[in-house]
């Protein structure tokens, strides 16, 4: 086994901010990557928004692009990286001078993702938005949340991270593979909104199946049925049933003492009825006392955790989920672990967070600027 990652080699330029971008160069850090994220600090000094727990396995470095010493520097970065990721609106970055078309004069072999609520095209391409505004408008919104109540927004920013996030590193890392067998870089159009329409298909057979579109809290998979729901325990705590295979379900009944359904799981005219047999039964003891009883049977039921007990879960310590590393300022922090394991070239978390700009002035040494030309152009506020 090797102590690097599988992208060990790899350098990006991160020119993103927030959660989309960062996100996708974690996962490429997490991974061996070298990752350089870049900032202008005059933005962070507006808004304050940073999330340094994205940054971490990172160098970050402040630099204004829209200085002529700040695109200079840029361009020298660019000469000796594989990837440049940014997540402006469509025109921003041509404007900057760091588009595609600049880029790729300058290094022919770049890999340039470019990460948008709506894609470098169409009538909402310069159209603002956020998490909640790509899921409205893919229409995952209005089947989430309880029937004949207001859609429910996630508390997880799906169309960020998995929309996002995931997509651009699926895109970076196909178009890594491309150029090792044709030498040449391109550019990645990644579009979160596009990828929750992706995210539909089970919604689109239930639509071709049943020949209605799903409603809110009332699909095959969305409360409509006793099997695959939520219920209420004893101590006001949750529990959540997935047994859509008739197998679990039978299980389930039998264990419950309701085995009279057994053979009515997905029955139209009875559901409402199993799911208020269900409700009755599960209010009759507490979370962990359903936990503790069905954690040796083979039936798709499990507690429905807070974010307190996932980070003390030995389920996710075991599986180094949750890991505790030295913070960007001292004091120990808890991590994130790495989903992706890889056997021969394991990702790693080599720090929890960074600071904003921590590695500004040794990127720009290692590329040639001196202590002096350092000073003046923190002097000129271009970094």
């Amino acid at each position: 086994m090797t102590n690097q990652g599988a992208l060990s080699g790899v350098t990006v330029l991160d020119l993103s901010r927030l959660l989309p971008g960062p996100y996708c160069s974690m996962i490429l850090a997490d991974h061996g990557a070298r990752v350089i994220a870049i900032e202008d600090k005059k933005q962070y000094a507006k808004d304050g928004l940073f999330l340094p727990n994205v940054c971490r396995n990172k160098e970050h470095m402040t630099l204004d692009l829209k200085s002529e010493p700040g695109q200079e520097i840029f361009a020298r970065l660019v000469k000796n990286a594989d990837v440049v990721l940014e997540g402006f609106r469509p025109g921003v970055v041509k404007r900057l001078g760091v588009d595609y078309e600049a880029m790729r004069r300058i290094n022919p072999a770049i890999i340039y993702c470019s990460v948008t609520g709506y894609g470098q095209t169409g009538p909402f391409s310069e159209k603002a938005g956020h998490d909640v505004n790509y899921l409205g408008y893919a229409g995952i919104l209005d089947i989430l949340g309880e029937a004949n109540r207001p859609p429910a927004i996630p508390g997880v920013q799906f169309a960020d991270m998995a929309g996002g996030g995931m997509n651009a590193a699926i895109g970076i890392l196909l178009a890594l593979f491309a150029r090792e067998k044709t030498g040449q870089g391109q550019h990645i159009d990644i579009s979160m909104t596009d990828a929750m329409v992706s995210l539909l298909p089970v919604a689109l057979i239930w639509q071709q199946f049943s020949g209605q579109f799903p409603e809110r809290g009332n699909a095959m998979l969305s409360h409509r049925y006793a099997c695959y729901n939520t219920y209420e325990t004893a101590d006001g705590r949750y529990i959540a049933v997935g047994a859509v295979e008739s197998q679990f379900w039978k299980t389930l009944c039998e264990h419950l003492g309701l085995s009279q359904y057994i053979h009515l799981q997905y029955d139209e005219e009875k559901k409402e009825e199993i799911i208020a047999a269900l409700r009755d039964t599960f209010r009759q003891k507490t979370m962990a006392q359903w936990d503790a009883e069905f954690s040796q049977m083979d039936v798709c039921v499990s507690g429905i955790s807070n974010l307190e007990e996932v980070l003390t879960d030995p389920l996710f310590q075991e599986r180094e989920m949750v890991v505790e590393l030295p913070g960007a300022n001292g004091p120990p922090e808890k991590a994130l672990g790495v989903p992706v394991k890889l056997s021969q070239t394991p990702g790693t978390v080599r720090n929890a967070s960074i600071g904003f700009g921590a590695n500004t002035d040794a990127i720009l040494k290692e590329h040639g600027y001196t202590d002096e030309q350092i000073r003046q152009l923190a002097e000129q506020d271009v970094i």
